[in-house]
């Protein structure tokens, strides 16, 4: 659905050159449901405009559902759904109309957008809302028909950016749950930017990140955590010279763990924490290291995120990298 080889994207701001994406190579299978991540500034922001042909590429190239870019545009946008972060319908247009609209334009007859939009409104959960002002509705219900919109032309590949942004945890949940089912029912391949980790989490067979406008990762979620996280081991003690000993004895006896000191407190971060912890106890307490407390923790996509970006992903853009949104394009006229 979709593949990139050496996809670069270059911006001039005060008379310099930004690379905001650089030699970009990334395939997407039929049927994929991935989490394209990235700090602000990172580069997939602008991924994702050239994906979707609202930027050219300065080099390289990229194939969407089977089209190029740079030079099928059109065959491009007749593919694909965007949902953008903003709402798409009109907020003084009844929402079924939106979505009869939004058929015709993408050419279809009024039968058939008739009938798709009345697909998608009982499959959203809209029947009781589909023809009620948009203005009206709650901000999970705008959502989800903007999900309708970008699905009314049944397109093979599905672009969500950041979707739950603004919802409260509730409706997030519920449009996760709707983004699965729609997946499940129409086989729809779906590419997901979201600043929610934990939505990443649930949702994506792949998280692909994004730093310094080059891919630093790509695989699933699992195994993310396996190879770039490992278990968290926290133990408290009561005094800060047993922490400090406690933390020595430990880089002694545990050579591949990472191990962190901070006052009264010693974490550790080992591949099978839930399984080391309990003998690292009884070697402590022999010591007459005795440990307060401990707390087992396991990887989150967070710290994933940090240790290979180094920073979190809500960091905004950094003081030596402009904004790409506020620089000129280097690239090839559309």
């Amino acid at each position: 659905m979709i593949e990139t080889h050496g996809l670069t994207k270059a911006f001039t701001a005060r008379k310099r050159t930004v690379e905001a994406v650089r030699g970009l190579d990334l395939t997407v299978a039929p049927g994929e449901l991935v989490a394209l991540l990235g700090p602000n500034g990172a580069g997939k922001s602008t991924t994702l405009r050239m994906l979707t042909t609202l930027i050219a590429p300065t080099s390289g190239t990229a194939r969407v559902a089977g089209y190029d870019v740079a030079t099928q545009p059109q065959q491009v946008r007749r593919a694909i759904g965007y949902i953008g972060q903003g709402n798409g319908a009109g907020h003084n247009q009844r929402g079924r109309d939106e979505l009869v609209s939004h058929g015709l334009a993408y050419g279809m007859s009024k039968a058939s957008a008739r009938s798709r939009a009345d697909e998608l409104v009982d499959s959203l959960d809209l029947t009781q809302v589909a023809d009620r002002k948009v203005s009206s509705l709650s901000g999970g219900q705008r959502r989800r028909l903007d999900i309708a919109m970008g699905l009314i032309h049944a397109p093979a590949l599905l672009f969500l950016d950041e979707p739950s942004t603004g919802l409260d945890p509730q409706n997030r949940a519920n449009l996760q749950e709707h983004v699965v089912a729609l997946r499940e029912r129409y086989g729809t391949t779906v590419v997901l930017t979201t600043h929610y980790l934990d939505e990443a989490d649930s949702l994506a067979e792949r998280v692909v990140v994004i730093d310094h406008g080059r891919l630093v990762a790509d695989d699933t979620p699992a195994r993310l955590k396996a190879d770039h996280a490992g278990d968290r081991i926290t133990l408290a003690f009561d005094e800060v010279v047993d922490a400090a000993n406690a933390a020595a004895r430990i880089v002694r006896g545990h050579g591949d763990a990472e191990v962190e000191h901070a006052e009264r407190e010693v974490v550790v971060r080992v591949a099978s924490g839930a399984r080391l912890a309990p003998a690292m106890l009884v070697d402590l307490q022999d010591a007459g290291l005795p440990a307060r407390s401990v707390e087992v923790a396991r990887p989150t996509l967070d710290d994933v995120f940090l240790n290979l970006t180094g920073r979190s992903l809500r960091e905004g853009h950094t003081a030596d990298q402009p904004a790409t949104d506020q620089l000129d394009p280097i690239g090839v006229s559309a």
